[in-house]
């Protein structure tokens, strides 16, 4: 059977997010401490289809998966997805801005940050000003998006010394997220 490359990349695909549920549904399970007997019995599937659907070999309906998260404690959400634009200083030096500012865990806002030598502890406002400084103006989109916690960014943004290239670049997604919040200057 020839098949086209279309076909060949849907199949990819498919076989991507049914890893990846397989290992949202692990993850779940392991999270309640339950056997995977336990969670099928508790979400009305079979042990050998769980076990499939953790494996990848199988793909549930959004309905059996949001009923296997829900047995297990968790919840199917829709999260809108944050990409990062790269940009440069008029020096050469690179920053990224995402496309939206997000809410973080608590633990992880209010945690503690390493850059390089440097680390901060982002429940110290004087410590979370100079690591949004430093993560505004350097770092990288995964470092940026794991420890800039949106609402902390905008409560910050007037303290923060950013050079005029770095606070125009970052102005517009401030000041959207300002809006959206009902949070004005």
């Amino acid at each position: 059977m020839v098949v086209s490359p279309m076909e060949e990349a849907l199949a990819q695909g498919v076989a991507f997010w049914a890893r990846r549920g397989g290992l949202l549904f692990r993850q779940a399970r392991h999270a309640a401490s339950l056997n995977q007997r336990a969670l099928a019995s508790v979400s009305g599937t079979s042990r050998t289809t769980l076990s499939a659907y953790e494996h990848g070999r199988k793909s549930p309906t959004l309905e059996t998966a949001g009923r296997i998260l829900d047995a297990a404690g968790f919840r199917l959400v829709l999260e809108a997805k944050v990409e990062c634009a790269a940009h440069a200083t008029g020096d050469g030096r690179a920053f990224h801005v995402p496309s939206r500012l997000r809410r973080l865990p608590v633990a992880v806002a209010l945690g503690v940050l390493r850059l390089g030598e440097r680390s901060y502890d982002l429940a110290d406002r004087d410590e979370r000003r100079a690591a949004y400084t430093a993560l505004l103006c350097g770092g990288g989109p995964e470092v940026l998006l794991g420890h800039l916690d949106g609402v902390l960014l905008i409560d910050l943004w007037e303290e923060l010394v950013l050079p005029d290239e770095i606070r125009d670049a970052w102005r517009p997604l401030v000041e959207e997220a300002r809006q959206e919040s009902g949070v004005m200057n």
